[in-house]
């Protein structure tokens, strides 16, 4: 449903430049590097609730999210667990469910949630543990789809297995007559070369059939080669197109963006079963790693991210500089692909936190493009993109490094933006939920949706 700002709502010219002056971080300042768990945030960011890590989850990885009704279900390497988010700023665990696998990446559709996994398992089921074989039918990796129709009780219904398993996964409905559920498995050789079902070159994705009205029928039904040439080849600091990390689909335009390591890639999805290379683009000077995809909402410019050092090193400092482990704005201009500029959270981060652009979503803001971003250790970061030559920050939060002596890994793996609220699933410290302030994005606490994934993207206006 849609829902928009009433006519009450107002705030005058002058009252509306006076906050923004107010409540913006100054682009370009290098504030003083925080201390150990010391949170610092512009004005207008706030956390407003915080969850531990717990029970089967405490001492592994948490991953993303999706999101329906009242419960968010956020990836674990251990499973998902089921958070009640009834009132935001005091959630719950309402259930865990222990179920091995990195990454565990979720998507929801209906009654059904699906789980992915991209590591070697000795099974399919949730008793499993990591395979130390290389033998051909040995091992087990693919997608897991429980029934969630009563979130406090997920069901594990069926698994399918593909080929060098889900890393992640894109939920894509149906076009019009058509009452299923396709998922496109983006995967890549994480075991090397040698490993059966897995050899390169993978330069294909998995697309699984879910029929609705039977999903136990869940199969593959295509692997269509994106990158018959190769794609490229990689270079000196950069990887090769061997696969796709991520792909965005905007269903109703019959559009999918495609960050494939090496190549940033856009779709034409319009045949489900067959999406169609329109246009590659490539960055051989700045982008190492081309990580993940997101429209705008009018479905004319792509956000890519460049997750240099794989989520594992530190590259918000002066070193690395501001293009490198960056943002890249690219519009789509009569199908092609044109660079705009590169964001880059203007902080410098201690060489003892990981923080590089990560996964994020837009605010529903009409006539602006607006998205929150989680950066590792870098922390959660609010920007506008609406000029694609000029983006800059509007509200930023972190709680700085785990440790002021030595690199750990950590910090915040997805954040997003789901009715009226900032949801972050750090992956050592739990979950936080933040609160964002600003006249320059009040009318998004006006935009409800009931279901929401992020790589599933649908037009706000019409939610």
């Amino acid at each position: 449903m849609k829902h928009t700002a009433s006519r009450g709502w107002m705030l005058t010219g002058a009252a509306m430049l006076v906050a923004a002056l107010l409540s913006a971080p100054a682009n370009g300042a290098t504030p003083t590097i925080p201390g150990v768990d010391e949170i610092v945030s512009s004005p207008n960011l706030t956390q407003v609730a915080h969850l531990d890590k717990t029970g089967p989850f405490a001492a592994t990885t948490n991953s993303d999210w999706a999101f329906q009704g009242h419960y968010a279900y956020g990836g674990n390497y251990n499973g998902f667990a089921v958070y009640d988010i009834l009132n935001p700023k005091a959630p719950t665990v309402a259930t865990q469910v222990l179920c091995p696998g990195s990454q565990n990446d979720i998507s929801i559709s209906g009654n059904l949630l699906f789980l992915g996994t991209d590591s070697q398992r000795t099974n399919d089921s949730c008793d499993n543990v990591a395979s130390t074989t290389s033998e051909p039918g040995e091992r087990w990796e693919g997608i897991k789809i429980f029934d969630i129709s009563d979130p406090l009780t997920p069901r594990y219904l069926k698994s399918v297995k593909t080929d060098c398993g889900s890393h992640t996964q894109t939920l894509v409905p149906g076009k019009r007559h058509d009452p299923n559920l396709y998922l496109y498995i983006s995967s890549y050789n994480l075991a090397g070369a040698d490993q059966p079902n897995c050899a390169l070159p993978h330069d294909k994705i998995s697309i699984i059939k879910v029929p609705r009205r039977n999903p136990a029928a869940a199969t593959v039904v295509a692997a269509p080669v994106l990158f018959p040439d190769g794609g490229y080849g990689g270079g000196t600091g950069q990887a090769p197109t061997t696969g796709c990390h991520d792909i965005t689909v905007y269903a109703e335009k019959d559009l999918a963006a495609g960050a494939c390591m090496g190549d940033g890639v856009l779709f034409d999805i319009s045949k489900r079963t067959a999406p169609r290379v329109v246009t590659t683009v490539r960055d051989t000077v700045n982008f190492s790693f081309w990580h993940s995809a997101t429209f705008n909402n009018s479905g004319t410019k792509v956000v890519f991210t460049d997750e240099l050092g794989g989520g594992g090193a530190a590259t918000c400092n002066p070193t690395i500089g501001p293009e490198r482990g960056a943002d890249a704005v690219y519009d789509i201009v009569r199908g092609k692909l044109v660079f705009g500029s590169y964001f880059k959270i203007p902080r410098t981060n201690a060489d003892t936190e990981n923080c590089v652009a990560h996964n994020g979503s837009l605010i529903p803001v009409p006539g602006r493009d607006i998205m929150v971003q989680a950066w590792y250790q870098g922390g959660i970061s609010v920007w506008d993109f609406t000029n694609s030559r000029h983006p800059r920050e509007l509200a930023y939060w972190e709680r700085g490094p785990i440790s002021a002596t030595q690199f750990i890994g950590g910090g915040s793996w997805s954040a997003y933006w789901y009715n009226g609220f900032i949801y972050s699933n750090d992956i050592a410290k739990g979950v936080d939920v933040l609160e964002l302030k600003d006249p320059r994005t009040a009318v998004a606490k006006f935009f409800r949706t009931d279901v929401f994934n992020a790589q599933t993207q649908d037009n706000f206006l019409r939610w």
